[in-house]
C-alpha cells in the first residue's frame, strides 16, 4: 500500500489537536448498528499496566451496547501484574519479547500503550524487522502481521514526534501502513481536553483494515475538577516537611484554590486548577496539593480517570510509579468509542 499521510511535526499536531479541540461537532459514533460488531469483540492489552486501556474499552464499549472480552493481557512488571490480576481476577502473561506470536489467541482489536526507545533507521531500511528490531513496537508490529486484527490503538507520549526529528513517528508509520497493510491516523491529545483534571499530552495511532476518516473533535459534557478528585482528608505521612512548604510559599503564591503546585527541574515553581501530567520516575515532591502534601494513591489514580473501586494491592511507591505510566482512561475511552464504528 503506498502511504499518502505526510509525516506530522509535533507543532503540526499540536496545531491540528488545538483545532480539532474547538471545534463542536456532535459524537454520532453511536448511530452505528450493533449487528457490524463481532460478538464479542476479542481484545488484547499489551504493555497493560494497572489495566487503564482495559477500563477505557468496557466504557466505549458500554457506550456503544456492544460486547468486548480480553483475550489476552502482557506486562513485564511484576507489581502492575499485581494490581491487574487484583482488578481483572486474571494476571498479564510477562516479557511480551519472549512470547511468540502465534501463541496468543486470536483477536480483533489490539491495544498497546507501548513505551519509546530508540529506533534504528539506518542500514538497508528492510522493513519494520530490521528497522524496529530491538525495540517494543517491533514486537506489536509482529503480532499484527501475525494475528492480522481488524483494527488497533496505540498510545505513546508527546515525544514521540519529535523523537530522532520525527523519523520514530515516521518509522512507526510507514511499518504500519506500507509493510502491514493499515490505515493510520494520529493525534496528540491532551487528558484535560477530556474532563480529567490533568495536563497530559500523548499520541495516539488508531489503524483498521478499512479506510475511515477519523473526527477528532470530542463534545464532552462533564469535567471534573481538582475538587472532584481530592480527599477530604488525608493522613500526615503525605503532607511535605515543614521545611520544604516554607520553601515553596516563600517563592510562590498561588491564585487559585485548591490547586497543585509543580516545581519543574530548573527548581521554579507554578500552580494550577489542575495537575501537571503525572511521572512515574519523578521526585517525590514533585507535585504538592496547595503547595503542602502529596498526592494520595488514590487521588492520582482518581486523576487518571480509574473508579473508586480499583483495588489498591501494592505499595505507595509502586502505584505511584503505576499511576504515572498509566493512559488516561477518559480520553482513550472516548477515542475508542469513536473509533470503533469507522473501524468495524
Amino acid at each position: 500500500m503506498s502511504r499518502t499521510k505526510k509525516i506530522r511535526t509535533e507543532k503540526e499536531i499540536s496545531k491540528k489537536a488545538s483545532f480539532a479541540s474547538s471545534r463542536v461537532t456532535p459524537d454520532d459514533a453511536t448511530a452505528e448498528a450493533v449487528e457490524k460488531y463481532p460478538s464479542p469483540i476479542r481484545y488484547i492489552d499489551l504493555f497493560c499496566g494497572i489495566g487503564g486501556f482495559r477500563y477505557a474499552a468496557k466504557a466505549a464499549f458500554d457506550n456503544l451496547g456492544i460486547k468486548g472480552k480480553c483475550v489476552f493481557s502482557s506486562d513485564i512488571d511484576k507489581f502492575a501484574q499485581d494490581s491487574y490480576e487484583a482488578n481483572f481476577g486474571e494476571r498479564p502473561a510477562g516479557d511480551i519479547t519472549k512470547i511468540k506470536e502465534n501463541e496468543i489467541p486470536d483477536f480483533d482489536l489490539l491495544f498497546g500503550g507501548f513505551p519509546c526507545q530508540a529506533f534504528s533507521i539506518c542500514g538497508l531500511q528492510k522493513g519494520f524487522a530490521d528497522s524496529t528490531r530491538g525495540t517494543l513496537f517491533f514486537d506489536i508490529a509482529r503480532i499484527i502481521k501475525e494475528k492480522q486484527p481488524r483494527a488497533f490503538v496505540l498510545e505513546n507520549v508527546k515525544n514521540l514526534a519529535s523523537h530522532d526529528n520525527g523519523n520514530t513517528l515516521k518509522t512507526i508509520v510507514g511499518a504500519l501502513e506500507d509493510e502491514l497493510g493499515y490505515h493510520v491516523d494520529y493525534m496528540l491529545l491532551n487528558a484535560l481536553d477530556f474532563g480529567l483534571p490533568q495536563k497530559r499530552e500523548r499520541i495516539i495511532i488508531i489503524g483498521s483494515k478499512k479506510k475511515f476518516d477519523m473526527d477528532w473533535s470530542f463534545k464532552i459534557e462533564k469535567k471534573k475538577t481538582l475538587s472532584d478528585v481530592l480527599d477530604k482528608k488525608v493522613d500526615k505521612k503525605y503532607y511535605a516537611s515543614d521545611e520544604i512548604v516554607k520553601k515553596r510559599k516563600a517563592m510562590h503564591t498561588a491564585t487559585e484554590y485548591p490547586s497543585i503546585w509543580h516545581e519543574n527541574k530548573s527548581g521554579n515553581i507554578s500552580s494550577y486548577p489542575y495537575s501537571c501530567a503525572l511521572r512515574a520516575g519523578a521526585s517525590y515532591n514533585y507535585l504538592l496539593v496547595n503547595g503542602e502534601r502529596r498526592l494520595t494513591p488514590r487521588e492520582m489514580l482518581r486523576i487518571q480517570g480509574f473508579p473508586n473501586d480499583f483495588k489498591i494491592v501494592v505499595s505507595d511507591s509502586q502505584i505511584r510509579k503505576q499511576a504515572g505510566n498509566a493512559v488516561p482512561v477518559d480520553m482513550v475511552a472516548k477515542v475508542i468509542e469513536k473509533f470503533l464504528p469507522l473501524a468495524f
